[in-house]
């Protein structure tokens, strides 16, 4: 169920996505609220789910990870066992940093970060090859990181 948003709310969104460590006080300017105010949207906002969680955003290469590859996978079967248990490999394997289950030519796309060719090679091997309800997956390598990012627009709700 969508929450309701009024543009107090999306103007605070909006800028805690660009800046998670902005202060309350300049959320309030922002705004047009009181630090008080701002409080108790953001609370209202996490409790509500809108808020998932606050992280920082982490330049992969400056960590060691100097590959991105998308991978698009057939399932031997959409079993609803068989799926979360393949769903769930992938939540709980870091490299993999999204999982989509979709529909059309493939089940599942998936964005991981990876060293370098040889840990790819191996995490295919654990998540693709050996018993893990896949048939069939193709690998897409990044040559570039154009845009990369989860941040949702909330200023222009109407698209």
């Amino acid at each position: 169920m969508a929450v309701k948003l009024d543009n107090y709310d999306r103007v605070l969104l909006d800028a805690i996505q660009q800046d998670a460590r902005i202060t309350q006080s300049e959320l309030g300017e922002r705004a047009n609220l009181s630090t008080a105010a701002v409080n108790r949207r953001l609370r209202l906002l996490a409790d509500a789910g809108v808020i998932e969680r606050y992280a920082a955003c982490i330049d992969p290469k400056a960590v060691g990870y100097g590959l991105t590859i998308i991978v698009e996978a057939q399932l031997e079967s959409e079993r609803a066992d068989l799926l979360r248990q393949t769903q769930r490999s992938f939540r709980e394997c870091p490299q993999v940093q999204q999982c989509y289950y979709v529909a059309g030519e493939c089940d599942l796309v998936l964005i991981l970060l990876v060293h370098d060719m040889e840990q790819y090679v191996a995490l295919t091997q654990r998540l693709f090859q050996f018993g893990n309800n896949i048939r069939a997956f193709k690998t897409l390598v990044v040559m570039d990181r154009v845009k990369a990012g989860m941040g949702v627009p909330v200023l222009d709700p109407g698209g």
